[in-house]
């Protein structure tokens, strides 16, 4: 073999090394990347973690408004409540949960039958009070008179959106996952990304995250490390 050649089939297989090293590259970026994407169900559930916090601000403000003790500004209720209307109540629920999970459920026997029916439900209430509390604060002050009546509707929506959540992030989200194949789970993944976009123009869960950290730190409860329970007392004998 002369030289020439042996140069030749040196340099092809130089060519062919670098051509499969730049596929298992690609591979293992397109691997790295389906690892790091957010599965619908994570999706649904990180967003509970928003709305959660949401109800953190309303449980302060009630806890405020009912014992007369701490500020409680109407612009940081009504801003919690435009978020939980536009990424909690028109997003999460009418364009996810209503359209593609509660529907794949109906029908279903066991316990999680009944369950889209009183969820759905428990939406429609929960857009009914934040109607409520978006009509009180719009004046920018809380009257003496509404005060009460505030807090006592931001303490029942607390408690049914604490379950809520925990159902559907225990019960329907798991069950919804069972029936929908692989193939269609993936394609509802990139759907569920897509309204997202759609919807917000942009990533609405960071938005959202930023939005609610906002509105934490307006009325000083930012601070995790300041709700940390304290010691339980020793038991009495």
């Amino acid at each position: 073999m002369t030289n020439t050649n042996r140069r030749r089939l040196l340099a092809a297989g130089l060519v062919a090394g670098a051509a499969r090293v730049g596929m298992a590259d690609l591979h293992a970026e397109e691997d790295e990347s389906k690892e790091k994407e957010v599965k619908a169900v994570e999706d649904l559930m990180r967003e509970h973690g928003v709305l959660r916090r949401a109800l953190f601000v309303y449980t302060t403000a009630a806890a405020r408004l009912r014992s007369g003790k701490g500020k409680v500004p109407p612009d940081a209720l009504m801003r919690t409540a435009q978020l939980f209307r536009s990424f909690g109540e028109d997003y999460h629920e009418r364009m996810l949960e209503e359209q593609y999970v509660f529907p794949a459920l109906a029908g279903a026997k066991g316990p999680v039958g009944p369950l889209p029916d009183v969820l759905k439900f428990q939406h429609e209430r929960g857009r009914a009070i934040n109607d409520y509390v978006t009509v009180v604060t719009r004046a920018g002050s809380i009257s003496s008179g509404n005060a009460r009546p505030l807090a006592d509707a931001l303490d029942g929506l607390v408690l049914m959106y604490r379950q809520h959540a925990a159902i559907e992030d225990t019960v329907v989200f798991p069950a919804w996952k069972e029936v929908v194949s692989a193939k269609e789970y993936d394609e509802l993944t990139d759907r569920f990304e897509d309204l997202e976009h759609q919807m917000f123009g942009k990533d609405g869960f960071n938005d959202a995250v930023a939005r609610i950290a906002a509105i934490e730190e307006s009325l000083g409860i930012a601070n995790l490390a300041a709700v940390t329970a304290p010691i339980p007392p020793k038991p009495l004998p």
